[in-house]
């Protein structure tokens, strides 16, 4: 089945994001990718708009299925943190706005899934996803390439993901029928 990504990698200087497909065969490939960048001088709202914008049109022209974003856990400094969880904050209501779903990944899932170790560092996610998507050369920066990355794990996983939600429906639906039931019989 058919399926476009959009891969988000969150960042108020620079967000990378990557357009991937998957074809009715499973071959993944690389529509387009790009860097939405924020000059640091500018002020926190114009900034946060730009990015708003920009991902606005990515959404319109490219017309994703489905967007996953990498989920972010900070360690150092409060001020990127911050920054950070406001223009996760605007992608998100630009996706929303769009009607699209998120799906959410940790670094190191995506690390796992795309290279088979959770701190493989930023060379080996850009040489996979290189080999991955059969490109001529690694995707660069490095945003741009975590960005590809993400969306390759998505697709990776979300067929599974899916599978399990819908068992997991199920499965409370019939317990609900058997709970009615008991109820009904007095039990």
């Amino acid at each position: 089945m058919q399926s476009v990504v959009l891969g988000i990698d969150p960042g108020l200087d620079r967000t990378g994001w990557a357009i991937v497909k998957r074809n009715e065969r499973a071959a993944l490939s690389l529509v387009a990718c790009g860097l939405i960048h924020t000059q640091t001088g500018q002020e926190l709202p114009k900034r946060l708009h730009y990015i708003y914008q920009e991902l606005q049109k990515i959404l319109s022209e490219y017309a994703p299925d489905q967007v996953a974003m990498e989920q972010n856990f900070f360690l150092k400094r409060a001020v990127t943190m911050a920054n950070t969880v406001m223009t996760r904050g605007v992608i998100i209501l630009a996706c929303e706005q769009a009607g699209k779903t998120i799906s959410f990944y940790p670094p190191k899932r995506v690390k796992m899934i795309l290279c088979g170790t959770g701190t493989a560092d930023k060379k080996q996610v850009q040489r996979m996803v290189q080999l991955t998507l059969n490109l001529d050369k690694k995707p660069e920066p490095d945003d741009v390439a975590d960005a590809v990355a993400i969306g390759i794990c998505h697709h990776k996983t979300a067929p599974l993901n899916q599978k399990i939600n819908v068992q997991a429906a199920f499965l409370e639906k019939i317990k609900a029928a058997k709970a009615a039931q008991l109820k009904k019989f007095g039990k």
